[in-house]
C-alpha cells in the first residue's frame, strides 16, 4: 500500500494487487497523484501465547525483529536475566526497540507512544500490532520503531515522550487521548520533534502536533455536501449532551450556512433509554401540534355531510398527525446503542422516512446497524471500504483477531513515517550525464535524522493513500481526509458516492 509520490519530475502512485500464490498484498506502481502508504502484506502473527518465529525476509528489503510477545505485560521493575528480543545490551529493562536484522544499522528512530498497561492496554496493543504490520510491509533498513508505554495517563505519556527522545526518536507517533497529547506537546517541541497523534481533538492540534483521528468537521462537511447536492435543504441535529455533542452543535451552526443549507434547530439528548429519548424526538417532530391538527380536521369533516368530506375522513383514518415536519434531513452523529434507540423513535413520532433523510458519521459504519430498518436509506461518511477491507484482512491474518477501528491510524502513521524516511532516489540519468558521470553513480544527498520529518515532508500537498483512504496533514495540525458516502440498505451498506482518489477534486 505504500509508495512515495515523489521524485523531482513525475508523480507516482501505488495500487494494491493481491498475490494469489502467497495471499499477500503486493505493491505495483501506476501513474497517479497521491502517495500510497499502505499495502498490507501480513507480517508474522504476534501471539501472546508463544513467541513468534524469527522474521525471514522474503526480499532484499530489510525486515525487523518482532518485539517481545508479551510487551503489554512486561513489568517495568522486573528485569529479565538478559537482553530480550528487540533490546540492546545495557538497555533499560522493559524498553524495546524494533530494529532491522543483524548487520543493518538503523538510521532514524520513531517513537510510538501507546498505552500498553492500565485500562487501555488492549487498545494500545492493537495500535502496536498495526504499527508492526506497517513496519514489516513498508519500512526499509533506515527506520526503527521505539514503542513506549504511556500507561494511558498524561503523566505516563509525558514520561514516555522523554524516554523516546532519550532513545533518539526523531518523530513521535501517538499518543491516543487528547490530555496525553497535550502533555507530550511541550516536551516534543523542546526536543525539536513533531508529533503525529491518534487523537481527533482540534484543541491539541498545531505547533508541530498533528491529529490523525477522524474529526467531526471533515465527516459533517462530506455528508452534508452530498446531501445538499441531492436536494436536501433544511437540516436538524440531534446530538448527545456533553463535550462531543456541544462540539458537533458548534460545527453544524458554523458549517451548515456556509454550505447553503438551513439549520432549523439542534436538539440535545441524554442517555440511551426510550424514556429519556422519546420526549426529545417528540418535540423535534412537533408531534403534539400535528396531532391536534389532525384531530381538529377530523372533527371538521365529521360535521360535514357531503361525500367529499366522508372520503377525506376515511383517508385520515390511519393517520397519526396532519402535516409534515419543517426539515428534510436529520443528523445523528452517534452510532451504537444510542443510534439504535433513536432511529425507531423518528418513525414512531411520524417523521416520514420518504420525506426526511437520516444522516450520520463514521460511527454508523457497524454491520449491526445495517439490520435496523429505521435507518434504511440513511447516508453516512466512511473510509473507502476496499482499502479498509485489505487492512482488516491483513491484520486478522497476522494477529488472529479483528482490527479495532482506531488501529488503522497507527498503521497509516507508521507507514507515513516509513515513506518519508526512505532515502532520496539517486541522481537521475540526464543530470548524471550533464555532470559527466554514469547514471546512478552519483549517490543521493544524505540527510541527517533531524532533517527527515520536517513540516514540509509531513504536510505534502498531494497527501498519502492509506488503510482509511487518502489523507493529508495540514500545517494547522489538522488532517484532511477523502471519505466515501454510504447508504444503509437491508443488511448491507452501499457506496453511493465513492471516496476521491486525489485532493485536487475535493471541493468545499
Amino acid at each position: 500500500m505504500a509508495a512515495a509520490l515523489g521524485g523531482c519530475e513525475t508523480l507516482e502512485q501505488v495500487r494494491r494487487a493481491i498475490v494469489a500464490d502467497d495471499e499477500r498484498v503486493a505493491m505495483e506502481p501506476v501513474t497517479a497523484p497521491p502517495k500510497k502508504i499502505g499495502g498490507a502484506r501480513a507480517g508474522p502473527p504476534m501471539s501472546p501465547a508463544k513467541p513468534p518465529a524469527p522474521a525471514v525476509p522474503p526480499a532484499p528489503a530489510a525486515r525487523v525483529s518482532p518485539p517481545s510477545p508479551d510487551l503489554a505485560a512486561l513489568p517495568p521493575k522486573a528485569p529479565p536475566p538478559g537482553p530480550g528480543p528487540g533490546q540492546e545490551p545495557g538497555q533499560e529493562p522493559g524498553r524495546i526497540v524494533l530494529i532491522p536484522p543483524p548487520g543493518v544499522a538503523p538510521v532514524i528512530r520513531v517513537g510510538l507512544l501507546v498505552p500498553l498497561s492500565g485500562p487501555h492496554a488492549e487498545l494500545g496493543q492493537s495500535l502496536l500490532n498495526a504499527a508492526q504490520l506497517a513496519l514489516f510491509d513498508i519500512a526499509g533498513e533506515e527506520l526503527a520503531l521505539v514503542p513506549v508505554d504511556t500507561q494511558g495517563t498524561p503523566e505516563g505519556a509525558a514520561a514516555a515522550a522523554r524516554r523516546a527522545l532519550d532513545d533518539g526518536a526523531r518523530l513521535i507517533l501517538g499518543p491516543v487521548f487528547a490530555p496525553s497529547v497535550a502533555a507530550v506537546a511541550p516536551i516534543a517541541q523542546a526536543g525539536g520533534v513533531q508529533v503525529v497523534s491518534f487523537s481527533n481533538d482540534l484543541a491539541v492540534a498545531g505547533n508541530g502536533v498533528y491529529v490523525m483521528g477522524f474529526t467531526p468537521e471533515s465527516q459533517i462537511r462530506r455528508v452534508m455536501t452530498y446531501a445538499r447536492d441531492r436536494g436536501l435543504k433544511r437540516i436538524v441535529g440531534l446530538v448527545p449532551e456533553g463535550p462531543y455533542g456541544d462540539r458537533v452543535a458548534q460545527i453544524l451552526r458554523r458549517l451548515i450556512p456556509v454550505l447553503g443549507l438551513d439549520l432549523k434547530t439542534v436538539a440535545h439528548y441524554r442517555g440511551q433509554s426510550t424514556e429519556a429519548l422519546a420526549p426529545v424526538v417528540k418535540a423535534l417532530a412537533n408531534y403534539d401540534a400535528r396531532r391536534w391538527a389532525l384531530l381538529a380536521r377530523r372533527k371538521e369533516l365529521r360535521a360535514e355531510s357531503d361525500e367529499a368530506s366522508a372520503r377525506a375522513l376515511r383517508r385520515l383514518a390511519k393517520r397519526d398527525t396532519l402535516g409534515g415536519v419543517d426539515f428534510d434531513g436529520v443528523f445523528l452523529p452517534q452510532g451504537g446503542a444510542s443510534l439504535r434507540a433513536l432511529a425507531p423513535l423518528l418513525r414512531f413520532y411520524d417523521i416520514d422516512p420518504r420525506q426526511v433523510r437520516v444522516l450520520g458519521t463514521v460511527d454508523w459504519n457497524d454491520p449491526v446497524l445495517a439490520t435496523e430498518p429505521a435507518l434504511y436509506g440513511g447516508w453516512f461518511t466512511a473510509p473507502p471500504p476496499a482499502a479498509r477491507q485489505a487492512f482488516e484482512t491483513a491484520y486478522r491474518k497476522a494477529f488472529g483477531s479483528p482490527a479495532p477501528p482506531v488501529a488503522a491510524l497507527a498503521y497509516d502513521a507508521t507507514a507515513l513515517a516509513a515513506v518519508i524516511a526512505r532515502p532520496p532516489d539517486p541522481v537521475p540519468a540526464k543530470l548524471a550525464k550533464l555532470a559527466g558521470t554514469a547514471a546512478g553513480s552519483v549517490p543521493p544527498p544524505r540527510r541527517a535524522p533531524g532533517q527527515v520529518f520536517t513540516r514540509q515532508a509531513l504536510t505534502a500537498a498531494n497527501g498519502f493513500a492509506g488503510a482509511d483512504g487518502i489523507f493529508r496533514l495540514l500545517r494547522s495540525g489538522l488532517v484532511e481526509r477523502g471519505f466515501a458516502v454510504m447508504e444503509v440498505r437491508a443488511r448491507r451498506f452501499v457506496v453511493v458516492s465513492p471516496a476521491p482518489l486525489t485532493f485536487q477534486k475535493i471541493g468545499n
